[in-house]
C-alpha cells in the first residue's frame, strides 16, 4: 500500500476538473491498493505509465486525455502528486522540474 502525498492535492484536482474525477480516484485506489516494489512492477497495472528522471512517472487518464505527474519512491511505499492536467497542458511544462502549487 503506498501513501498517497497529499490526498486533498487530488481532490483539488478532481474539483478543477470534474470530467475526470472518476479517472482520478481509480488510480488513486489503484496505487493505494497495490503493493508495487519497482517500476517494471507498477508498469503492470498502469501500462501506460512512463518514467522521466529518476524518480518521476507520469500516468496517462482517461485514456491519455489528461496527464498525471508523480514523485514516487518505492522504497518508502510513497506517491506525491506534483500535476495534473490535459494533454495540450502537460506538452506546455517541464515535467522534469514542475511542483503543485496552490
Amino acid at each position: 500500500m503506498f501513501n498517497i502525498i497529499t490526498r486533498r492535492t487530488l481532490l483539488e484536482y478532481c474539483d478543477a476538473y470534474p470530467q475526470a474525477r472518476t479517472a482520478l480516484l481509480e488510480w488513486y485506489h489503484q496505487c493505494n491498493s497495490n503493493n508495487f516494489k519497482n517500476f517494471n512492477e507498477l508498469k503492470k497495472t498502469f501500462s501506460t505509465a512512463s518514467i522521466v528522471g529518476d524518480d518521476r512517472v507520469v500516468f496517462n487518464i482517461m485514456g491519455n486525455h489528461y496527464r498525471l505527474i508523480t514523485r514516487i519512491v518505492f522504497e518508502y511505499k510513497t506517491v506525491q502528486i506534483k500535476w495534473f492536467g490535459t494533454h495540450n497542458e502537460y506538452d506546455k511544462i517541464d515535467a522534469l522540474t514542475i511542483q503543485y502549487k496552490k
